[in-house]
C-alpha cells in the first residue's frame, strides 16, 4: 500500500503538466484571435475610408451642381461651402483612423495579455508538477528509506 500515495502523486503532476498545456494553448489560441481581430479592424478601416471617400467625392459633385444650378459661380460663397466640407472630410477621416488605430491598439493588447496569461498558467502548472514530484519522492524515502 506504501507504493500508492507516490503513484497518485505522479499522477498528478503528469496532470497538472498536462492542464498548464492546455491552459496555455488556450491563450494562445485567444492571443492569435484577438491580433486576427486587429487586422480585421484595420481592413474595415481601410473599407470605410474608400467608402467615405467615394460619399464624399459624390456630395462635392453634388455641391458643385447644385451651386452651378442656382446661377452662382464656384467662387466666393460656392468655392467656401466646398472648402469647408472638404476640410470636414479631412476632420472625419483622421477621427476615422485615430478610432480605428485605438481599436487595433487594445486588441493587440489582448494578445500580449493572453500570451502573458498563458506563460504564467504554464508556470503555475510546472510547480504544481514539481511540487507533486517531491512529494511522491517524500512519500517514497518515508516509506522505503
Amino acid at each position: 500500500m506504501g507504493w500508492v500515495t507516490p503513484l497518485i502523486s505522479v499522477a498528478a503532476a503528469q496532470q497538472a503538466s498536462a492542464t498548464g498545456k492546455f491552459n496555455q494553448s488556450v491563450q494562445e489560441r485567444n492571443a492569435l484571435i484577438a491580433e486576427q481581430e486587429s487586422q480585421r479592424l484595420e481592413q474595415q478601416n481601410e473599407f470605410d475610408i474608400a467608402r467615405f471617400d467615394q460619399q464624399f467625392t459624390q456630395l462635392q459633385g453634388q455641391t458643385k451642381v447644385a451651386t452651378l444650378k442656382s446661377g452662382a459661380q464656384l467662387s466666393g460663397s460656392g468655392l467656401n461651402i466646398m472648402r469647408y466640407n472638404a476640410e470636414q472630410a479631412e476632420i472625419q477621416k483622421t477621427v476615422m483612423e485615430y478610432n480605428s488605430k485605438v481599436a487595433q491598439s487594445q486588441k493587440l493588447e489582448e494578445a500580449n495579455f493572453a500570451r502573458i496569461s498563458g506563460q504564467v498558467a504554464r508556470m503555475e502548472a510546472k510547480q504544481a508538477q514539481l511540487g507533486y514530484y517531491a512529494q511522491a519522492g517524500q512519500s517514497l524515502m518515508n516509506n522505503y528509506g
